[in-house]
């Protein structure tokens, strides 16, 4: 059986990001946002209606401050009451959930797309393909603080009622009832 490049890219399997199909779904999120960003404050319910017709799952009260940006959209599921600052950016080549409750600080960076790590693995000679990529999900839960200018890598699990200090780079999982921070972050203590 083929899989489709998008198909392959929710496995975490290696696919080419160039794909057709995958590139019309980049470019309908990019007009959303480009919308999004742009539109007054005061415009809640288009806000509301662009959110919906992007993201997989909006739970109810989300409120994003723009900019906001992402690749697809349609892989991020927030849940009620969750907060995104300015200038978050999610690369949702895989599925990114929040859970509710959610705090994101400002310039938060949440990545679910990795690379093969050697150049001859990753680069392919063929000009339609590029590269090479993988993703792997990222799974945040209910009452997470994640302090501004934080990084998340591909892969991570972050539990409930968890507080990540502002500038980390989180690397591994985190468990429920913690507060971790650094780089790469640790926890600190149970909270």
């Amino acid at each position: 059986m083929i899989r489709t490049e998008k198909e392959k890219m929710l496995a975490g399997e290696l696919y080419n990001s160039r794909d057709p199909e995958l590139l019309e779904r980049y470019h309908f999120a990019r007009s959303l946002l480009l919308e999004f960003n742009q539109m007054s404050s005061r415009n809640l319910k288009r806000k509301s209606e662009i959110l919906t017709e992007l993201l997989g799952e909006v739970g109810e009260g989300v409120w994003i401050e723009a900019p906001f940006y992402c690749d697809y959209g349609e892989n991020i599921r927030l849940g009620n009451n969750t907060f995104l600052n300015f200038n978050c950016l999610l690369l949702d080549d895989n599925i990114i959930s929040i859970g509710k409750n959610g705090l994101i600080g400002p310039n938060v960076q949440i990545y679910t797309a990795t690379h093969p790590l050697a150049a001859n693995e990753r680069i392919i000679a063929d000009p339609e393909e590029r590269y090479l990529t993988q993703t792997k999900p990222v799974h945040i839960g209910d009452n997470v603080w994640i302090g501004g200018n934080t990084l998340i890598m591909p892969g991570v699990t972050i539990g409930n009622n968890v507080t990540i200090g502002a500038g980390s780079l989180v690397t591994k999982d985190i468990p429920d009832n913690s507060l971790a921070l650094g780089s790469p972050s640790r926890v600190i203590r149970k909270l």
